[in-house]
């Protein structure tokens, strides 16, 4: 017979930092505001008669609990048998059965306030687990004062927040200052950039608590004012440190500057960088280029959201020197103005006996990697192609006309090489491709990556049929 929950505690505090949420909208939450709580059943609702059921003691990092059985029976925890007596950790989320099998007995959610203002994330770095704890209110943007989204950090301060929140403060900072200043402490910002790894901590804790969680409307907002895609470099124009012979153009006009890019010191195509121009760091040279959404010229790639300055500086007329570090127009641009003679190492999860089978393939067909390419280049443009696992960002806004960097490139064909090979008919392979059986793990298989001789007898350019 359903239980009914109470509970009851020494030394309580004014604020409840956890309770139980049962399943059955018929009964009440279980508040619990003690560090160490013992919950009552009673078996019925008319019955004076209470049972101790289990005890839930706080632990000392504020952000778990260890739950005790004190019942009679055997209880469920997250799906695990817990007897009489025995002890377990729980979290938010737990969820917890008043008894050895579900039916006939209540299920709980045990959920932490947000007001205990810790939540939990557990990385896996290796093979490690690494348990991770953080306060809540250090993951907020000061702001907004919302938990971080698409996280940025500006240094050298190290203060972080939401990427449309800064976007904005950068764009009024640049209108109306020559410096641009952390929102939070008011240092002087020299640099900006997303930071994945804080991003990933945003999301556990919003998992863990979807009370924190924002509108889609004021997502969708800041999303279209976010405009850092890759690491900025923000600064005013300072004095150069003779020690560095780097950016010696224009040096006597400028009285001795460092300008930090080509328009910082002269005039290209009508522009001319002010003294507080943000820029941003190309990913292939190195160098610098002024960053600026007012021409229209890719400078991310959207395979990769880094940036690349190829197409920008050839859009400005700029001839390539040693004095300042620029890209060659080839290392970024469109994918249908692109060539290929080989294979790319990545293709087939890197498997060489697939690549081997892959060419041999193509050679027999009378064609060449060029052609299969354009050929699929075509069908993917029209959508054809299932996009789910390729390996780019932005997907489905990538199209032939979309300039991307030589690694995306690369990554892109091998996704297109992928589609051929599982599209080719059988008879239309190599005489020994056609005799090997299909891996289960298809191309998820960890063991073509140690086991030569399993890469080579077994097809893994094939779906998996089975799952580790």
């Amino acid at each position: 017979m359903a239980e009914i929950g109470e509970c009851s505690a020494s030394n309580s505090s004014l604020e409840n930092w956890a309770k139980l949420i049962p399943t059955d909208k018929m009964y009440v939450d279980i508040e619990i505001n003690s560090d160490e709580t013992v919950i009552f059943s009673e078996t019925k609702s008319t019955s004076v008669e209470k049972h101790e059921w289990c005890k839930i003691t706080r632990n000392s990092d504020l952000n778990t609990a260890t739950l005790q059985n004190r019942s009679s029976n055997a209880i469920i925890v997250d799906e695990t048998l817990v007897q009489k007596d025995e002890t377990t950790f729980i979290r938010c989320g737990s969820e917890i059965v008043s008894g050895p099998v579900r039916d006939g007995h209540l299920s709980f959610k045990f959920e932490m306030s947000s007001d205990s203002k810790l939540c939990k994330g557990l990385k896996v770095i290796g093979n490690c687990h690494v348990l991770i704890s953080v306060d809540v209110e250090h993951a907020k943007c000061s702001i907004c004062l919302n938990i971080w989204h698409d996280v940025v950090t500006a240094a050298p301060c190290f203060h972080n927040f939401c990427n449309g929140c800064f976007s904005e403060w950068l764009k009024r900072s640049q209108e109306k200052h020559t410096s641009v200043l952390c929102p939070q402490c008011r240092a002087a910002v020299q640099f900006v950039g997303r930071n994945h790894y804080l991003l990933n901590i945003a999301e556990d804790i919003l998992q863990a608590d979807s009370s924190l969680r924002r509108s889609v409307e004021e997502i969708a907002t800041l999303d279209s004012c976010s405009l850092i895609q890759s690491n900025l470099v923000i600064g005013s124009v300072k004095k150069r440190n003779e020690k560095r012979p780097r950016f010696v153009l224009g040096l006597e006009e400028s009285g001795g500057l460092e300008l930090p890019c080509p328009q910082c010191g002269t005039e290209y195509a009508g522009f001319r960088c002010s003294p507080h121009m943000v820029h941003l760091q190309c990913h292939g040279c190195g160098g610098m280029m002024p960053s600026r959404f007012d021409t229209g010229i890719p400078q991310h790639c959207l395979g990769c959201d880094r940036a690349f300055c190829g197409a920008y500086w050839q859009a400005q007329s700029l001839q390539r020197s040693d004095i300042y570090a620029t890209c060659s127009p080839e290392t970024f641009k469109p994918i249908s103005g692109r060539t290929i003679s080989r294979i790319p190492q990545l293709t087939h999860e890197n498997n060489r006996h697939e690549q081997d089978i892959t060419g041999r393939c193509i050679s027999q067909m009378g064609k060449t990697l060029q052609d299969v390419i354009s050929e699929w280049i075509v069908r993917f443009n029209n959508r054809e192609i299932d996009r789910t696992r390729m390996p780019l960002n932005h997907a489905e806004m990538i199209s032939a006309e979309t300039p991307i960097c030589n690694e995306c490139y690369e990554k892109l064909v091998g996704f297109l090489l992928y589609w051929f090979r599982i599209s080719t008919p059988k008879y239309l392979l190599p005489g020994d491709a056609t005799e090997r059986e299909n891996c289960w793990y298809g191309y998820a298989c960890r063991t073509q990556h140690h086991n030569e001789d399993h890469a080579r007898k077994r097809n893994h350019v094939c779906r998996p049929t089975r799952s580790r």
